[in-house]
């Protein structure tokens, strides 16, 4: 990525990324996509009340005779915990909380999770990744120089999440993804973090162990359980209604003591290390534009006001100083080691092994297989034309 040229005329997306363009009247592909998608994806009025309605009674009959209608993750954030409100308290849905321990954990989300538990009386089931094996992982990422240096973390999450929900025999996870504040993002942005190929090939070439119980999940394993098991459907309920992150913060607060952690997905010290820091250093990539650039999107935020916001600093330089030393000592570096990492030349993450081929083939395989075999319920319908 190179240095910023030009930005966005109707939200704040600049050419930092090569994979955004500009139409004649100066708009980026990002945030055109967001608009044309936005009447798809989400339903902030009459429409997005009877799309709840119908989810709860679904999730609500399905769930009889068994101890949860679905499950839903806590990390400590704002989307995730002001899910959990809305399913359980206002809607009576009795969830099993997953939380993913990565070592990361923020002190205030650490708060946020036993508030939420407590007070909405929530069974927790928590999977605490190995330190070592975790710290391992992360500093192979870091030395492979690639862009997604969350991969240890969201890999670990969604691989569990999969794995719970066949251990409690729950077929529906309540995600907080939202359109209103994730709607905008540059074409090919990151790389997926449920590529257990490539999280293996990493570690294999610059770990230092053998990770023995990190859970990796391979792509056919992953396309096992969702497109073929079918054995959890993700639902986004926060694109139901008129979702608006400052309003449900400060209802959190009011119900639950609510402490704030910073920017957004900073519950995790390596995730605001990974945005804050590493991304600008290394990529001269600012997070912030796409949720600003969203939230533009959404209504909920001026182009003046989110350019206003862009304007200061990500982190302040003593803050920036003290995330690094943190983040150094937590994984037994040195912070000159730290620091060459981050200043080290970005590698694609197509450099290494991966397991995206597989997955193309997999899935269109499976779209084929759709064509030529007809589904169960055809077949039962022809069977009962011929009878």
């Amino acid at each position: 990525m190179r240095e910023t040229q030009r930005i966005c005329s109707f939200c704040i997306m600049d050419d930092s990324n090569p994979a955004i363009e500009f139409d004649a009247s100066g708009q980026c592909n990002c945030c055109r996509d967001a608009l044309t998608r936005k009447s798809h994806e989400w339903w902030p009025g009459s429409e997005g009340d009877l799309r709840m309605q119908r989810l709860v009674a679904m999730l609500k009959q399905e769930g009889k005779n068994k101890p949860y209608d679905a499950m839903v993750g806590l990390s400590g954030g704002i989307d995730s915990a002001f899910l959990a409100h809305l399913a359980g308290r206002k809607h009576g849905l009795r969830l099993l909380a997953v939380h993913i321990d990565g070592g990361w954990n923020s002190e205030p989300a650490v708060h946020n999770i036993e508030r939420l538990v407590r007070k909405l009386d929530l069974d927790l089931h928590t999977y605490v990744v190995e330190w070592q094996e975790m710290r391992d992982l992360q500093v192979s990422f870091l030395k492979a120089s690639v862009l997604n240096q969350d991969i240890p973390q969201d890999h670990a999450f969604f691989s569990t999440l999969y794995r719970t929900a066949a251990k409690f025999d729950i077929r529906h996870f309540l995600s907080g993804v939202n359109f209103a504040s994730e709607s905008v993002v540059p074409p090919g942005f990151g790389y997926p973090s449920i590529d257990g190929t490539h999280a293996r090939a990493i570690q294999r070439r610059f770990g230092s162990m053998t990770l023995a119980t990190y859970p990796f999940m391979s792509f056919p394993e992953y396309i096992w359980m969702t497109r073929v098991r079918k054995q959890l459907t993700i639902h986004r309920p926060l694109n139901y209604f008129d979702y608006d992150k400052e309003k449900a913060q400060e209802e959190l607060r009011r119900e639950y003591g609510w402490r704030d952690y910073g920017s957004k997905h900073s519950e995790s010290r390596f995730t605001k290390f990974y945005q804050d820091i590493y991304l600008p250093a290394k990529f001269h990539f600012d997070k912030r534009r796409l949720h600003l650039s969203s939230l533009i999107v959404a209504g909920q935020l001026t182009r003046d006001d989110a350019l206003a916001e862009i304007s200061k600093p990500i982190i302040l330089e003593r803050d920036a100083r003290r995330e690094t030393r943190f983040v150094a000592k937590k994984l037994g570096l040195t912070e000159q080691q730290l620091q060459s990492y981050i200043l080290a030349p970005p590698v694609p993450h197509t450099d290494y092994p991966n397991g995206m081929m597989l997955h193309k083939v997999l899935m269109q395989s499976r779209r084929l297989v759709r064509k030529l075999v007809p589904t169960r319920r055809h077949v039962t319908a022809k069977s009962a034309n011929v009878d």
